[in-house]
C-alpha cells in the first residue's frame, strides 16, 4: 500500500526551479528548461504538457516576438516576471 502511494506522489507533475548560474543539469524526461525574468534570469524545469496550453503558447509567442530565435542565453527565454510565471504555472498545474 505504501509503495503504491509513493508511486502516485512521484507521478504528480511538479515545477522545479534552479538558478541560471548553476551548472547544466539534466532535465527529466517529459520536461524542458526555460529561463524566466527580466533583469535576472532564473531557470525553471516544466512539464512538456504545458506546451498544449493556450496561455503557455501565448508566452512563447511573446518570447519569439521579443527575442526571436537567436538569443544570447542560447535557451528558451520567457520575458515576464518570476511572480507572473509562477502564477501561470500554478494555474496550469491545477487545471
Amino acid at each position: 500500500m505504501i509503495f503504491r502511494l509513493l508511486r502516485i506522489v512521484n507521478v504528480k507533475p511538479s515545477l522545479k526551479r534552479t538558478l541560471s548560474s548553476s551548472a547544466t543539469t539534466v532535465v527529466p524526461k517529459g520536461h524542458f528548461a526555460v529561463y524566466v525574468g527580466e533583469a535576472e534570469k532564473k531557470r525553471f524545469v516544466v512539464p512538456v504538457s504545458f506546451l498544449k496550453k493556450p496561455s503557455f503558447q501565448n508566452l512563447l509567442t511573446q518570447a519569439e516576438e521579443e527575442f526571436g530565435f537567436n538569443h544570447p542565453m542560447r535557451a528558451l527565454t520567457i520575458p515576464c516576471g518570476d511572480e507572473a510565471f509562477n502564477d501561470l504555472i500554478s494555474s496550469l498545474q491545477s487545471s
